[in-house]
């Protein structure tokens, strides 16, 4: 009974952040997939372009995931090359992250913070498996 009253009440949210699309100054809106919170084509200060999506994969067990694709010849998304992902626990978590990475990508920081969090995952990783 409580699982079900949990899953209306989470229907409701997604629903309520749908209804009310996240907006971003300079970066092109794109149509929401099934289970996408947001979804914009963010150009970068040297003219590449990303798409920046965030979306529903708890399914997966990941959580909220907000990923950057590159996009070639302005139409074609390259879903198979990740730039960066994050998994975030609530969808508000999520869409910060959004608002976050289109401004990294804006200010051509992106393959900086990428390389930063590589750096901070795999530091993560050592901590983890030294303390075993």
């Amino acid at each position: 009974m409580i699982d079900r009253v949990v899953l209306e009440q989470d229907r409701e949210m997604l629903a309520s952040i749908r209804e009310h699309p996240l907006e971003i100054p300079d970066a092109y809106p794109v149509k929401l997939q099934v289970l996408d919170l947001a979804r914009h084509v963010v150009v970068a200060p040297d003219g590449k372009r990303y798409v920046l999506a965030t979306f529903d994969d708890r399914r997966l067990g990941r959580g909220f995931v907000t990923a950057v694709y590159p996009q070639q010849n302005g139409y074609l998304t390259l879903y198979r090359l990740v730039v960066y992902e994050h998994s975030s626990n609530t969808p508000q978590e999520a869409l910060e992250c959004h608002k976050q990475l289109a401004k990294i990508i804006q200010q051509g920081q992106l393959m900086e913070f990428v390389k930063r969090a590589r750096g901070e995952a795999k530091v993560e990783a050592k901590a983890g498996l030294g303390s075993r």
